[in-house]
C-alpha cells in the first residue's frame, strides 16, 4: 500500500513500523496538505481492491491521529 501512495504528488514519506515482540504497529506519513491525505486515501483503497485486500479479514488501526507540523530541521 506505501507503493500506491508514493506515487501520489505531495506525499513526502511513509513508514510503517512494527514492534517484533508484539506485532503492535505503527504508520507514520508525511504529506504536503490535506489535498494530498485525501488522493492517498483514495490511491491506497484503489490498490486494496485491484490486489483483492478487503475480500478476507485484516487487523484494522484502532484510532488515528492527525498532527501538523509546526517545526522541521
Amino acid at each position: 500500500m506505501l507503493d500506491a501512495a508514493a506515487t501520489v504528488p505531495g506525499v513526502h514519506g511513509a513508514y510503517h513500523l512494527i514492534d517484533p515482540a508484539t506485532g503492535n504497529g505503527l504508520s507514520v506519513a508525511l504529506f504536503e496538505d490535506e489535498a494530498a491525505v485525501q488522493a492517498a486515501r483514495r490511491a491506497i483503497e484503489k490498490r486494496a481492491e485491484e490486489i483483492g485486500w478487503n475480500n478476507a479479514p485484516h487487523p484494522t488501526p484502532v484510532s488515528e491521529t492527525i498532527y501538523q507540523v509546526v517545526r522541521h530541521v
